[in-house]
């Protein structure tokens, strides 16, 4: 865990465009899997390529080659959104999708943007809310749900918006930019801290803080949730430092009050521990 972690660092400190997502990915998975071998899943990445390679060859329209990247990955490779296990831990971790040949948006959209990149294809991930996609950027625009292994018109991205915000929520095109490789494991990693926190597994969610801090530092939210699950690890002067901090940066934020509420009672707690 203590590679992992330290190669993930390097990533995460170096400038977003230089981050080897697919790589930095496999490192989250390897402080589960300590065996991992990332190499050989950047291998099976290639090959997945490889193999797709013939059915993608130059000449063909765009169009057509995403149909036949489609075909590849979700006829023949039967990749697929799970949605009988949805918070599977697994769902998250790079090498599991990629043997199991299940996941979720987010995780199923890497495999998406590696294989076609790979290929030359201009594919990368987009942030949506609630549901990961990807997108073809050229001449034309294509967008890609590789959860349901479909390809999907603005008119629904829209409808989806709607969905989750409401009747008056309205469809703005830069919902649709590419994300950053940070955004993307930042994203990631949030996902696996809610699974975490959802089985009170608040070990394994703290390893996830740690890690989204280390690609966006001093970012509230974060800091705020850390000092909670320290509170919950009984760490408290871990989780007052945390607090401070987060109300430092962000003194103004809905939750400010309720942790300023809890200040004292850590400050008493921290002095009974030392």
């Amino acid at each position: 865990m203590d590679h992992a972690r330290k190669r993930f660092a390097e990533l995460a400190s170096g400038p977003d465009h230089r981050i080897d997502l697919a790589e930095a990915a496999l490192l989250i998975a390897q402080e589960e899997y300590p065996w991992l071998d990332v190499a050989a899943y950047l291998r099976r990445l290639d090959e997945l390529a490889a193999a797709a390679g013939s059915e993608l060859r130059q000449g063909l329209a765009p169009a057509e080659r995403i149909a036949r990247l489609n075909h590849f990955l979700f006829v023949e490779c039967s990749f697929t959104g799970n949605s009988d296990d949805y918070y599977d831990a697994r769902n998250s971790f790079l090498n599991d999708v990629l043997d199991r040949r299940t996941g979720i948006p987010i995780s199923l959209s890497l495999v998406y943007s590696e294989v076609a990149q790979r290929l030359d294809l201009p594919v990368y991930g987009v942030s949506f809310p609630g549901h990961f996609l990807v997108k073809y950027v050229g001449d034309e625009e294509i967008i890609i749900d590789p959860f349901f292994g479909t390809v999907i018109s603005t008119d629904e991205c829209a409808q989806r918006l709607r969905g989750i915000y409401g009747d008056e929520a309205r469809f703005d095109r830069r919902l649709l930019r590419p994300a950053t490789a940070r955004e993307i494991l930042v994203r990631m990693l949030s996902n696996l801290k809610q699974v975490y926190i959802q089985q009170s597994d608040f070990e394994r969610a703290l390893a996830c803080v740690d890690r989204i801090l280390l690609l966006a530092p001093d970012t509230p939210r974060e800091l705020r949730d850390r000092g909670i699950i320290y509170q919950r690890l009984e760490c408290f002067a871990a989780a007052l430092q945390n607090f401070e901090r987060y109300l430092r940066l962000a003194p103004d934020d809905a939750t400010a009050q309720v942790i300023r509420d809890l200040l004292p009672e850590l400050q008493r707690q921290a002095a009974q521990l030392q």
